[in-house]
């Protein structure tokens, strides 16, 4: 079976993009900081019948903890995706740029930057090995194309890992490396960045968006950048 590393995976979009490729066959080495989450999310796919389920606790800007999923990977077999899910928003709830503290832009970078890319430098001779199932989805935002109040910290996070995904596939033309704006979803993370959104209650589940996704991994879509809801379009004019 292929195997794949999900980070940030014990709730929201990880969660979700874990239940979906447990369903398509894939083991799974998962990863969240809070461990008793984590192992419930692990222990609900072994019960729905998945297959090898490793649950790794630990924050991705650690490069211990890093190279522990690595090689939870490797006992697998060595990992054909990794997908970089796990975020820092800089501040909760969003500042503007004048408000935001260098310590908070700093743990935006390192752990929707950084980390990510100490990930794939850590993982590529797996993913070099899975030949052309080979493939990296980076979880980007439409604040990394947009300029939106408040967002300015978080954004410039998600548009260097946007050009990080770009490089990567121009290096790399062996894999795929995709990166993916899910849209406003009814998270966690969304909820502690815009607490007082009025339209909170009308965002789309962390569900609806990954299938749309894992459509990427079922068919030999090119790298590149996408959005979730062009896939889900996608995925229904094949249908």
């Amino acid at each position: 079976m292929p195997v794949a590393i999900i980070t940030g995976a014990s709730k929201g979009l990880g969660r979700a993009l874990a239940a979906e490729l447990a369903a398509r066959g894939w083991d799974l080495v998962l990863d969240a900081r809070s461990p008793e989450p984590l192992e419930l999310v692990a222990d609900e796919l072994r019960a729905a019948g998945a297959g090898r389920i490793e649950a790794v606790p630990g924050d991705v800007t650690d490069g211990w903890h890093r190279g522990a999923l690595v090689a939870a990977a490797d006992g697998f077999g060595g990992a054909a995706l990794l997908v970089n899910n796990a975020s820092a928003l800089g501040a909760e709830p969003l500042v503007p740029l004048g408000e935001l503290p260098s310590e908070g832009l700093r743990a935006a970078l390192e752990t929707n930057v950084v980390a990510p890319h100490a990930l794939v430098r850590e993982l590529l001779p797996q993913l070099r090995a899975a030949g052309r199932g080979g493939a990296v989805l980076n979880v980007s935002s439409d604040a990394a194309v947009e300029a939106y109040e408040t967002w300015g910290g978080y954004g410039a996070a998600k548009a260097a890992l946007d050009h990080l995904s770009a490089v990567l596939a121009a290096e790399e033309p062996g894999l795929r490396v995709w990166a993916v704006d899910p849209g406003d979803m009814r998270t966690e993370l969304y909820a502690a960045a815009v607490p007082d959104d009025p339209d909170f209650g009308e965002r789309l589940e962390p569900a609806e968006v990954a299938a749309a996704i894992a459509t990427l991994v079922d068919e030999d879509v090119p790298s590149g950048r996408y959005t979730a809801s062009a896939l889900a379009e996608r995925g229904a004019g094949s249908e």
